[in-house]
């Protein structure tokens, strides 16, 4: 079974990079499209990125496009989220996600099987 465990939360400035990692210490990566989403304070949770199992295929939402990228590594069974400029509004627990989600459904939370418990990005101005 799968099972998500993200690292790489903080407290950054405004302007600063991040690194988040997941991992999925099940072993069972194999074949799932692997997404990152975020949950802001007061909001819903929020399609951030997602890659195709052969990490061909990204998916940006469009808050984030041209400033996070997301990459995956099948040996480690890993998928990372690097988030460049980030702004105060970036401020959110980030939530790794594994699923079968294909096409117009890939931003979808429902179309997400496994859930990590999430990791708190905040960022200062």
């Amino acid at each position: 079974q799968v099972q998500l465990l993200e690292s790489g939360g903080g407290l950054v400035q405004a302007g600063d990079s991040l690194r988040l990692s997941c991992v999925d210490s099940g072993g069972t990566f194999r074949g799932y499209l692997m997404g990152w989403f975020r949950q802001r304070p007061g909001k819903e949770r929020e399609f951030v990125a997602a890659v195709s199992w052969s990490g061909n295929t990204t998916y940006y939402g469009d808050s984030v496009k041209g400033r996070l990228t997301i990459s995956r590594d099948n040996a480690k069974n890993t998928v990372d989220l690097l988030m460049n400029s980030l702004k105060p509004e970036d401020t959110a627990v980030y939530y790794c996600a594994a699923g079968r989600a294909a096409g117009r459904n890939t931003p979808l939370a429902e179309e997400y099987a496994y859930w990590g418990q999430g990791t708190q990005v905040t960022v200062s101005s």
